[in-house]
């Protein structure tokens, strides 16, 4: 039998509403930053549901329920900001020159609100109906039920609050010393070694230490791994071969880079594929859970009641007709006017097909290894490689001259809509199952991640066009501004776009990413097979793409974390060090979008400046001594009020 709702205590609030809003605004911006940084991002689950119930606490009538919904909104909202995987390629082709604020707020609202649509029937399949772990989920689960239903609880939920606060505190306050320039931020040196050339980057940064802490020693090594093959071996053949090891920062960012875009590519497909069994078993089990359930005419609990497929239908009609008028906007504003009305409707086929799918497989991904260990970047470069070669078959034989950047443009805009439902869905599957382990309502909850779509949707344009003005994004051709944003999923995804439509790639290199890629996957499943620890393709592949200042401290960051729960050996401590790493993130990203303010407002690209270039040297050994004894002394204190819990 059905709960009683009478007896229930209320779920959706207004205050949690406004509440959620606000976290909503913390995490997204900050989640945006590091995605545009180093292009990993965070879930926000845990971090969101400490801060409800700390501040929540303080009213008498709050209950598990409202502080379920809290977390849903800012879970959903944050995790939006992976948006930034795409978006800026439109700056990087050349199409865009910043963010309209209804644009970017169609693209975000309509792909996440078909997300949200599209995860609901899945519930069944992939949450209830099936033995996916769902880590983060049930994680948040605990916490909540922790932190609502016990006076120590409690007395961790205020703990876990001053530990975000301080962590956030910490980063910024190290970001703002090294924008006075007194610290430094980053050393990099590129060199000779003999014939050869190769180079080391290494930024102090508590964002991607964080990072590191939450991605944990598996997918750090893995980077490393990725760090040894592109700095260490193929840089430096390459430059031999050239014979320019002078030439050695050229060579990596535009060779290097793709022989890791080739390893990203082909671990991307893999990691589907192997996904693909798995998603349809379990859909196929939840509609014969449901016909079993109408046959026999069971009254369906509280628990249980999802929104109802009729408002699931009226839904999706009503979302056409803004990704109908959003695709035409798009369209007439360059030489596809032409065919804009074809187009139109072969963009709203696309997107709803490849949204229903990447969104099975998202949920999918996020109950096998959670939401932040998910590739859904893989998902990104399918879905423009898609739409690359759909827009190359179909509409590139039959262009007027010179719209080819148009039709570019239009196949990162769509997959900037599927990118958008991927990333929902992603998270959406992790929330519901956290409610399903407190006993919530399904249907409320996604609600309340309707909400945080739309609240996320907010947010994105408005921090996208401040650190668009502030930092800028390097184009793929011409000259890039003084200290761009990395972006470096988005440059890759946008690198596709152009490659596949004609603009050219360097598919030897890229060829050769694939074959190291291959071995990879080969090697990762021998280790698995032995029980050693495994060396997830896709994570080297990273390593080998990105920086190495944005990926060696997360490499440090994982090591420490797992340091740290080795000596402190509790679940409060290792909870408690999540919460520090979540805080470094928050802060460091929260700083950087203010100072992004700063710039635009002052016109000068170092506000903050106390010093200039000839202090660059006693910088790098102030800042190597501040950060890390702020390190260790955040990590000594936590484990100390940690074991006092």
């Amino acid at each position: 039998m059905a709960s009683n709702p009478a007896t229930r205590p209320p779920e959706i609030t207004l205050r949690g509403i406004l509440l959620g809003c606000f976290i909503t605004l913390l995490f997204t911006a900050a989640n945006l930053y590091l995605g545009l940084k180093v292009g990993l991002t965070i879930a926000t689950s845990i971090p969101a549901a400490v801060i409800s119930m700390a501040l929540l606490r303080n009213f008498k009538n709050s209950n598990i329920f409202e502080n379920n919904i809290v977390q849903t909104i800012a879970s959903a909202a944050g995790t939006l900001s992976a948006i930034g995987y795409v978006l800026p390629g439109l700056v990087m082709v050349g199409w865009w020159s910043g963010f309209s604020f209804w644009m970017t707020f169609a693209i975000c609202a309509i792909g996440g609100l078909l997300g949200v649509l599209f995860s609901v029937p899945l519930r069944r399949a992939l949450v209830t109906g099936s033995d996916l772990p769902y880590p983060e989920g049930v994680a948040a689960a605990a916490v909540l039920k922790v932190g609502s239903e016990t006076a120590a609880g409690a007395e961790e939920s205020k703990v876990g609050l001053r530990v975000i606060i301080a962590g956030s505190l910490a980063s910024a306050f190290y970001s703002a010393v090294a924008a006075t320039q007194v610290a430094t931020a980053e050393i990099t040196k590129w060199f000779r070694v003999g014939p050869a050339g190769t180079g080391v980057d290494a930024s102090m940064s508590f964002a991607l230490i964080g990072a590191g802490h939450l991605v944990g020693l598996t997918v750090g090594l893995a980077i490393f791994w990725g760090l040894v093959l592109g700095f260490g071996i193929i840089t430096p053949l390459l430059t031999y071969l050239a014979g320019t090891p002078e030439a050695a920062e050229y060579i990596w960012a535009h060779q290097v880079r793709f022989f890791g875009a080739g390893v990203i590519g082909v671990a991307a497909l893999w990691t589907l594929a192997t996904l693909i069994v798995p998603i349809f078993r379990g859909l196929k089990e939840s509609l014969a859970a449901s016909r079993a359930r109408k046959a026999g005419n069971e009254l369906l609990a509280i628990e249980e009641q999802d929104l109802p497929v009729a408002a699931l239908g009226f839904g999706l009609i009503v979302l056409i007709v803004p990704l109908a008028l959003v695709l035409y906007e798009f369209l007439i504003a360059g030489p596809l006017v032409t065919l804009a009305w074809p187009l139109v409707a072969l963009g709203i086929v696309y997107v709803l097909v490849a949204g229903a799918i990447v969104a099975a497989v998202c949920g999918y991904m996020a109950g096998l290894i959670g939401a932040s260990n998910s590739p859904v970047s893989g998902l990104g470069i399918l879905g423009v490689v898609g739409a690359g070669l759909m827009l190359a078959i179909l509409v590139q034989p039959h262009i007027p001259a010179g719209a080819l950047q148009h039709l570019v443009a239009f196949a990162l805009f769509l997959t900037a809509l599927i990118f958008s439902t991927a990333t929902i869905s992603n998270d959406n599957l992790q929330d519901l199952k956290t409610g399903q382990l407190v006993g919530a309502t399904p249907w409320k909850q996604q609600v309340a991640l309707v909400i945080g779509v739309i609240a996320g949707s907010l947010v994105i344009p408005v921090a996208l066009n401040l650190l668009n003005k502030a930092y800028g994004f390097a184009p793929l051709e011409g000259t890039a501004p003084p200290a761009p944003l990395a972006a470096p999923q988005a440059t890759l995804i946008s690198t596709l776009a152009r490659g596949v439509l004609g603009a050219g790639l360097d598919w030897p290199v890229i060829g050769a990413g694939v074959a190291v890629g291959i071995a990879l996957i080969l090697i990762d499943a021998l280790l698995g097979k032995l029980g050693w620890r495994r060396v997830p393709p896709l994570a080297v592949g990273l390593g080998i793409y990105l920086p190495m200042g944005a990926t060696l401290p997360v490499v440090v960051g994982a090591i420490i974390g797992r340091l740290y729960e080795a000596q402190t050996k509790t679940e409060v401590a290792a909870r408690n060090g999540v919460l520090l790493a979540s805080g470094f993130i928050v802060g460091d990203g929260l700083f950087g979008v203010a100072l992004a303010g700063l710039i635009v407002a002052t016109g000068s690209g170092t506000p903050l400046a106390l010093v200039g270039e000839g202090f660059a040297t006693p910088a790098i050994f102030v800042g190597l001594a501040l950060f890390g004894a702020l390190l260790a002394y955040l990590y000594r204190w936590v484990s100390r009020i940690s074991a006092r819990l």
